[in-house]
């Protein structure tokens, strides 16, 4: 009979794999690829993220690794742009590249009227190999072929049937600009790997999210028939059973599963942050409420604090005054113990996102929001 995990338990396994628990003293590239990329629509998230993971966090660090093609920002899990290593950016996009296939069928193919979808990805390739573009601009290059389609649909084609690299400045610290592209080959030197593996994947996945179901491994990746690489793995990994659901759980053997009531300390975590994402069940960090409320019709993700491993609430920061502010607004009351924390933790966070600007900085919390984020 597996042995079960509760709530508590199963929050405390994911912090710590998450470097949550304590911030971790390695190299950010390494941390990058223990995480298994860090998602990224936006520039700034992945330096919050890793701001609250690693200690001494320069984000420098992360500028010289983007601009020097270690680290690079593409799509990946989920058809989402994540920050990966260099060699994850040739393996997983290998392996989603189905996924991001079948978004064109389901989502594009009836406004490209019914033009070949990899006719306009060669055509794409062909124009990169020019010169790195935006997408607008490579979607009127597109156009110019095809003037019955709009730009947006034939861009959107190109992006998802190539592995495209939005390329510095863009994702710089203290930089901005338009995602310009080009393919990860040819940024890179090298091409998407032939043979990438499927149970590497899955466990690392477990490695940086377990224990998981196969449901868990599915949501985190956006691929499908999981359920039979979860089986094959099976002899290799340790299974356990949701105390709550009763659903089975798989995780790696030697992975840290902490006490259960093991204290935890206040976290920030970013937007778009991928422990936010990463399960088909969230309960082990948010109730039910909180989960349906966090993420937006239109796809955003607030920056989100936790309090003993449950999200608890949202931060939002404003840098453009002298006094920069970070306003947190809690899901309900906060104990006295729980708001000094995050206040003080909030500091640190404003001086970290000023660049070490001189303050005042002030931290406010707005009037809790029982109902969960608006």
């Amino acid at each position: 009979m597996p042995a079960t995990l509760t709530r508590p338990a199963l929050s405390r396994a994911l912090l710590a794999r998450q470097l949550l628990v304590e911030r971790a003293k390695m190299p950010v590239r390494d941390a990058v690829e223990h995480l298994v990329g860090i998602q990224a629509q936006a520039p700034k998230p992945p330096y919050f993220a890793l701001w609250s993971r690693v200690a001494d966090f320069d984000p420098r660090e992360l500028s010289l690794l983007l601009e020097g093609r270690e680290l690079v920002r593409l799509s990946v899990m989920r058809g989402t742009v994540h920050l990966v290593s260099d060699r994850d950016a040739l393996q997983l996009r290998a392996l989603t590249q189905p996924l991001h296939e079948n978004w064109v069928r389901t989502s594009l193919a009836k406004q490209l009227g019914g033009e070949d979808p990899w006719q306009v990805a060669e055509a794409a390739r062909e124009l990169l190999a020019a010169q790195p573009l935006t997408g607008s601009q490579l979607g009127v290059r597109l156009q110019e072929r095809w003037p019955q389609v709009e730009a947006r649909p034939l861009a959107m084609t190109a992006r998802y049937l190539l592995p495209l690299v939005q390329l510095p400045p863009r994702g710089l610290w203290g930089r901005s600009g338009q995602p310009v592209v080009d393919t990860v080959e040819r940024w890179l030197g090298r091409p998407l790997a032939a043979e990438p593996s499927v149970d590497a994947m899955v466990q690392r996945y477990l490695g940086a999210f377990g224990p998981a179901s196969v449901r868990d491994a599915q949501a985190w990746s956006g691929l499908t028939r999981l359920g039979e690489v979860l089986e094959r793995l099976r002899p290799q990994l340790r299974v356990f059973t949701d105390d709550e659901s009763g659903r089975e759980l798989f995780d790696l053997p030697d992975a840290p599963r902490p006490d259960a009531e093991l204290p935890l300390p206040v976290r920030f975590l970013a937007e778009y942050d991928n422990i936010i994402l990463s399960h088909a069940d969230r309960s082990r960090l948010m109730d039910e409420p909180v989960r349906r409320a966090l993420v937006s019709k239109n796809g955003q993700v607030p920056g989100t604090f936790l309090v003993d491993g449950k999200v608890r609430g949202t931060w939002k920061a404003d840098t453009s005054r002298k006094t920069a502010t970070l306003t947190l607004t809690p899901f309900g009351r906060l104990d006295d113990e729980a708001e000094r924390a995050l206040a003080e933790e909030g500091e640190r966070l404003l001086a970290f996102a000023t660049d070490g600007r001189p303050g005042p900085h002030q931290v406010t919390f707005a009037a809790p929001r029982p109902e969960g984020p608006a």
